[in-house]
């Protein structure tokens, strides 16, 4: 066999189909991106690697390759975010606290994609337990977006993102709370999905707030998320209560078989694979605040959509605004509850010297939380205090609902919903540190369909100001992926964003 030294270029369903016909081995594969990821290593994606694990699995799935077995995913290489637990690999969740923690069990996340037969190659950086929108909030080291290293990946995804933006890997695990897998998919121009909430198991996921946390894939293209997602997804009733009872569906099967006949309809002008579909525009996406070569990116990729026979509709989500401090209220309520177990009694950092067991605690999360979480869990502590809990916290829940509701009123009058992902490109490292606003503003796009539960994903969609890629947030219904992924796919089988490579990742 050829040493295949541009096998980094190729996605997920490329490689699986290369590995399938026998021109690549996993071993291949699994050497030279491992090999890449190093020579990178000062990208920041990755936090740790599993060299000689991810060899054993790769010689595992060529064996079953030679045995004639063919699964979507065999042998095909993944990394996944430091949020999910890993028998064999250090979990950290971008964080001091768990500095060399390693977990007695895999996640159902990560559990299932090996079973799928995929080769993991390590762990990929995050801002501390995925609070953050930058990946500057990792205890260890910033990441770095491909495209301009002086700039952030988005977050808290963020080493997910970068990794798979600069080629180093052909997707990676992610998750969402309030937009850190469509966010840093936007800001580095890759492809990445949220799920409907409870599509895929919170089992082995660190937790930050449990009604909104959600995992998702992230990769090059629509059709790789929909093989990634197809496996992830199912229910897993007995470790997760909030896992929907609702058998995994084959994503990719109708996207492939849409495939050719999206290609036809590039050259035969009289078909039309999107007629009839209503895409819905808030007109609070598109607002004054929202960048010029943002919008000019966004528009241009819905003309493609009416082009393919799709109808744009203007619709409003009205409390858009409300989500950001409803959000900042529920999210940092939950984190408080759910980080109260990290005290240094059981596992998680402990403080070298106290005095006695309420110094301990004081000085080991002192010294074990960045200050985002710790800013994050006095808030929520806060709002869940007698006398501020039916205030705030209890306030933001009906507010919750009525976000949620708005959501159903605009399906009513569209299939689903697009527009912006984040309404600037990404920002200098560093740049927003001092002014959180303007840090939780860059969500106002994504924390409503988080807090109603929805699916969402972004699609590259060109570029905006300073050459930054910009991505198309796509909104669907509950339990509609499917018709997301697909839409998706059809843009992607008309144009090249997707394909684009950062200059220094390119060769």
């Amino acid at each position: 066999m050829s040493t295949h030294q541009d096998l980094h270029h190729w996605g997920v369903a490329e490689l699986a189909s290369r590995l399938a016909a026998g021109q690549v081995s996993s071993v291949e594969a699994t050497q030279h991106l491992l090999t890449r990821a190093r020579q990178h290593s000062d990208l920041g994606a990755y936090l740790a690697f599993n060299d000689e694990a991810a060899l054993a699995q790769a010689q595992a799935a060529d064996a079953r390759l030679q045995a004639g077995e063919r699964t979507p995913l065999l042998g095909v290489p993944i990394a996944h975010k430091d949020i999910f637990v890993t028998r064999n690999l250090p979990t950290t969740a971008g964080s001091k606290m768990l500095e060399g923690y390693l977990s007695p069990f895999d996640a159902t996340v990560v559990t299932k994609l090996a079973d799928a037969g995929m080769v993991t190659l390590g762990k990929l950086n995050c801002d501390e337990f995925a609070m953050g929108s930058g990946n500057d909030n990792s205890a260890y080291l910033p990441a770095h977006n491909p495209w301009d290293r002086e700039r952030i990946p988005g977050g808290s995804s963020g080493g997910s993102a970068a990794a798979v933006a600069a080629r180093l890997v052909p997707a990676a695990t992610g998750t969402d709370t309030g937009g850190s897998i469509r966010q840093p998919a936007s800001l580095t121009g890759i492809t990445g999905i949220k799920p409907t909430y409870g599509r895929c198991s919170r089992y082995g996921m660190v937790a930050f707030a449990s009604s909104l946390d959600q995992a998702g894939p992230m990769a090059r293209s629509a059709l790789d998320c929909a093989l990634l997602l197809s496996a992830m997804a199912g229910p897993d009733l007995d470790r997760d209560s909030t896992s929907l009872d609702r058998p995994a569906e084959d994503f990719a099967s109708g996207l492939v078989a849409a495939g050719a006949l999206s290609k036809g309809a590039t050259d035969d002008k009289s078909l039309k694979p999107l007629q009839g579909l209503r895409i819905g525009l808030p007109k609070e996406f598109f607002g004054d605040g929202c960048a010029s070569g943002v919008q000019a990116a966004v528009r241009a990729a819905l003309a493609e959509f009416e082009k393919q026979g799709a109808t744009l509709v203007d619709i409003s989500l009205p409390r858009t605004e409300l989500s950001i401090p409803v959000y900042y209220i529920i999210a940092p309520a939950e984190a408080s509850s759910n980080l109260s177990r990290f005290d240094g009694v059981k596992f998680g950092h402990r403080a070298a010297q106290y005095t006695d067991l309420a110094d301990m605690y004081q000085k080991s999360r002192t010294e074990g939380f960045g200050p985002e979480v710790q800013k994050r869990i006095m808030i929520g502590t806060y709002v869940l205090s007698h006398g501020y809990y039916d205030a705030y916290y209890l306030q933001a829940q009906k507010i919750r609902r009525l976000i949620a509701q708005d959501f159903q009123q605009a399906f009513t009058q569209c299939d689903l919903i697009a527009g912006p992902v984040s309404p600037t490109v990404a920002w200098k490292i560093g740049e927003k540190s001092e002014d959180p606003v303007a840090n939780y503003l860059a969500d106002i796009y994504t924390l409503s369909t988080s807090l109603a539960g929805l699916p969402g994903m972004s699609i590259p969609a060109g570029f905006g100001e300073h050459g930054m890629p910009v991505g198309l947030q796509l909104i669907g219904n509950y339990f509609q992926e499917a018709q997301l992924l697909g839409v998706a796919h059809r843009f992607q089988q008309a144009t090249d964003w997707h394909t684009r490579a950062p200059q220094e990742f390119s060769a």
